[in-house]
């Protein structure tokens, strides 16, 4: 079963979409701001985060960049009603893996859902393992106080 996380201040659309997510067998769990959804990505797994821009607390775009640089590769599909070009090169250049414009068709939502489900997305930037952590931006290694730069080349 796919286990998403919908972040949406809407609770009407949040409740329409819970319901349809739930007649195609897919958990959904709901946070109405940006804070909430953080605090329940850091209790749970979610195979996706479907995430609005226009959030009280911490805005959609925040919420992306914050996983992105702490390293969570889960997918993530913008909800929002922003159109605009603009807006969607924010969301890309944030961390999101799709857009999706309000108002949506559910199925699509599922559809796009599911395939986003089979993969991780390729965004990751920080790799840990206990206390051994690896920038792949700035290609440097760390553990303890201890850090070390790497070669672009791997040498």
């Amino acid at each position: 079963m796919i286990s998403v996380l919908l972040i949406e201040d809407d609770l009407d659309l949040a409740q329409t979409v819970m319901d349809y997510l739930q007649l195609e067998t897919i958990s959904c769990d709901h946070a109405s701001n940006g804070a909430a959804g953080l605090n329940l990505l850091e209790q749970n797994y979610y195979d996706v985060l479907l995430l609005d821009l226009n959030l009280p607390r911490i805005d959609g775009l925040t919420v992306c960049e914050r996983l992105r640089s702490e390293g969570s590769d889960i997918p993530v599909l913008m909800l929002t009603a922003r159109d605009q070009l603009i807006d969607k090169q924010a969301g890309f250049a944030a961390g999101t893996d799709d857009y999706l414009v309000k108002p949506f068709e559910l199925k699509e939502l599922v559809m796009r859902i599911q395939a986003l489900s089979r993969r991780r997305s390729g965004q990751t930037q920080l790799l840990r393992c206990g206390d051994l952590q690896m920038n792949l931006q700035q290609r440097q290694l760390s553990r303890a106080d201890i850090n070390l730069h790497l070669s672009p080349i791997g040498w």
